[in-house]
This record gives C-alpha cells, sequence and structure tokens, in this order.
C-alpha cells in the first residue's frame, strides 16, 4: 500500500523526495449511541482500515489536495492564508479546518503542503471517515512541525475544528476513539470528564462483521441536531427537580421517577434512550470483563431496540440488516452503530456463522431495500501512525 500510494503521490505532485506516508483508523462503537453529547458513556474502538495520507512540506504557502476517493475533483488549490470556515461542500474542508484549529492554539501552520489521500472506509458509512481526516491531519502537522501535541490533544482539535469550521455538532467520541486507538481494545470513556480506560476485547472462536447498508447519510442535515435539542430541552427541565449535570447521571430509577418533569412524551423517549443506553454500557464493559460475552451481545440489541423506538434514528435499512441477523444461529449481538438514518450496523458474529450471514442477510437485504448491502469482517486495531 505504502509504495503504490507514494508512487501515486509522485506522478499527481511531481516525485516523492520528502514525502511521508501516515494512516489514521476509521471507528466503530460496540455500544453507546447518541449518549457521547448526552453526558455519557461510549465503548468503541479503532479499525485497521481508515484514512492513508501522503503529506510533504512546500516552500510557499499553497495548498494542493488530492484524494483517490473523489478522483474526478483532480488536484483542489487553495492557500494556508486566511483558512477560513466556508460552506462550500469539498473534503478539503476537514484537513483545513485542523490547520486552523491549530493555528487558534497558537501553533500556526506557515507553509504550504501537497497532500494525497487515499480512505478505505467506505464514505457516508458511518465509520468516521471525516475523524480519520481530522486526526490524520493532526498527527501529520505534529510531525511535519514537531508540534507539542499528545493524541488526545489531536482528538480535541479534531472536534473543535469539525463543530466550528464545518459547523457539524458532533461530540468527541469519533475523535477520541481514533486518535487513542489501541490494538485489540476497545475504549470506555466517559465524555463527560475524558477519563477513559481500555478493555480487551477477547472473541474467542467469534469476529465483528460490519454490515454497510450503502443508505449515505450526511451528518449535518440528518435528524441528528434535532435529537440533540430535544436532549438538551428534557435536560433543562429535569434540572428543574433533580441536580444534575447531564442525563448520563441519571440511573433508570432516577429518571423514572422523575420523568413527569418532562412536558413532552417524545422527549420522554428521546431523554430515556440516553439515560438507559449510558447505562447498558457501563452493563456491557463489565459483562466483557467477567467474559460473557452473550450477555454482551444481549445488550447490543437492546441498544438498537432503544435506538429504533425511543430514538428513532434507525430507519428501515439498518432495522433490516439487525432484523435479519437476529434470524442467524450464531449472532451473538447486532445493533446500528453511528448517527443512524443509513450507514452501518455492527454484528459480533461466531467465526462458523459468517458466510451464512454474509448470504442470509445480503440476501434479504437486497429483496426488501431494492440494492446490495455490503460487509467487512473488520480487526481492532491502532490509533495514527508514520508508515
Amino acid at each position: 500500500m505504502k509504495q503504490q500510494l507514494l508512487a501515486k503521490f509522485g506522478e499527481i505532485f511531481g516525485g516523492t523526495e520528502g514525502a511521508k506516508v501516515y494512516f489514521a483508523p476509521g471507528r466503530v462503537n460496540l455500544i453507546g449511541e447518541h449518549t457521547d453529547y448526552n453526558g455519557g458513556h461510549v465503548f468503541p474502538s479503532a479499525l485497521t482500515i481508515g484514512t492513508y495520507g501522503v503529506a510533504r512540506k512546500r516552500e510557499d504557502k499553497v495548498l494542493r489536495f488530492y484524494s483517490l476517493n473523489f478522483e474526478q475533483l483532480g488536484v483542489i488549490e487553495s492557500t494556508v492564508e486566511g483558512l477560513k470556515p466556508e460552506k462550500e461542500a469539498d473534503w478539503t474542508n476537514y484537513p483545513k479546518g485542523v490547520m486552523w484549529a491549530f493555528g487558534l492554539r497558537g501553533m500556526e501552520v506557515t507553509n504550504g503542503m501537497d497532500l494525497l489521500l487515499f480512505g478505505n472506509i467506505p464514505n457516508g458509512s458511518g465509520l468516521s471517515s471525516s475523524a480519520s481526516v481530522e486526526v490524520l491531519t493532526g498527527s501529520i502537522l505534529r510531525d511535519m512541525y514537531g508540534f507539542e501535541v499528545s493524541n488526545q490533544d489531536l482528538a480535541l482539535i479534531g472536534q473543535y475544528s469539525e463543530n466550528n469550521f464545518n459547523g457539524v455538532n458532533c461530540g468527541i467520541m469519533d475523535q477520541f476513539a481514533i486518535a487513542m486507538g489501541k490494538k485489540d481494545n476497545a475504549i470506555f470513556l466517559d465524555t463527560a470528564t475524558l477519563q477513559f480506560e481500555y478493555a480487551p476485547i477477547v472473541l474467542e472462536g467469534a469476529k465483528i462483521v460490519i454490515s454497510y447498508s450503502n443508505k449515505k447519510r450526511g451528518l449535518g442535515d440528518s435528524k441528528y441536531n434535532e435529537r440533540r435539542s430535544e436532549c438538551e430541552t428534557a435536560l433543562a427541565e429535569l434540572q428543574k427537580v433533580i441536580d444534575i449535570k447531564t442525563l448520563g447521571d441519571l440511573t433508570e430509577e432516577e429518571f423514572e421517577a422523575n420523568k413527569g418533569a418532562i412536558a413532552s412524551d417524545i422527549r420522554i423517549q428521546r431523554a430515556k434512550h440516553a439515560v438507559y443506553e449510558n447505562q447498558r454500557t457501563m452493563k456491557a464493559v463489565a459483562a466483557l470483563k467477567a467474559n460473557n460475552i452473550t450477555l454482551f451481545g444481549e445488550l447490543m440489541n437492546a441498544s438498537h431496540v432503544s435506538l429504533r423506538d425511543d430514538y428513532e434514528v434507525t430507519g428501515i435499512e439498518l432495522d433490516t440488516l439487525v432484523e435479519e441477523a437476529w434470524k442467524i444461529d450464531g449472532v451473538i449481538g447486532s445493533r446500528m452503530t453511528g448517527a443512524g438514518f443509513g450507514g452501518c450496523t455492527v454484528s459480533i458474529v461466531k467465526d462458523e456463522a459468517i458466510e451464512t450471514f454474509k448470504e442470509q442477510v445480503g440476501k434479504a437485504y437486497l429483496e426488501k431495500i431494492g440494492y446490495a448491502a455490503d460487509f467487512y469482517v473488520v480487526e481492532i486495531g491502532d490509533g495514527p501512525v508514520i508508515l
């Protein structure tokens, strides 16, 4: 892969002298969905698929970008001077946003660069291609300029740039999972405090299978912001009767005792999901530590039901993938992952059932939805690296 990318870089930008190859992973969230902006816990892991970048510093101020995923756009040129949030809809807003955010922290990007990207995360799949590009850009800048930033800083800078440069109101989970990834471990992260621990994922005789619906979704224009504001309103209503900072502070019992303070049934459902999903995530990590993978799978299934019924972010594509998965012997658990409304599901499937899973879920999905799903058997990998 490295040699092919360098060769392509040389072809596009002229020679490879001074060019280096970098990688940042994508991520999948095993459980804990739509909890990250509600002060709850999440349980993501970095993947071995992600975004590769070949970068070289320039003597001038010119930025030249090229993506092998959007070759039809050709080389996109701009400059490091006067970077500002723009509404233009091309992928270069992600690396430019990170350069801008570094500048705000007093780490000025003074020179241009030539940057070639290739991602093997399906675009729009909900496996965090945007956060992968952000963390990748941050690690390139750190290496190129010798900036003193930790991997956790890279996550925070990436989130800041996505919120403020790209106008997407994302939580911290994606960037954190990617920047802090550790092979064969998921990250049990308290999004309210950023306290975290690594939890080994030991799946004896089973694998993680990602099913991609091929229904793309845009974060900015999905119901994501609507759900956030419903939860914020519900929180404000609850705060009138109970002393909490986030919905993640509540146990199920406390929520049930105080939910009458929320003035709308819809908001009660939304807040219920945030509270119960947070508790489910804590139980799931405890189950994993106790080597109870069956219980972990049951909690994954319950998470999907809550996302479908209380949070209403699944849609027919994701529901079909999950409901068909549940029918198959050897599926330990299956749920939607990511923001919803398209994107992917994540399933834990016994080795001997993987081929049956792909065949039967794929066939049923094609019949019902009218186009095919794609399946990826994935491994849990490390955070960003220089190759």
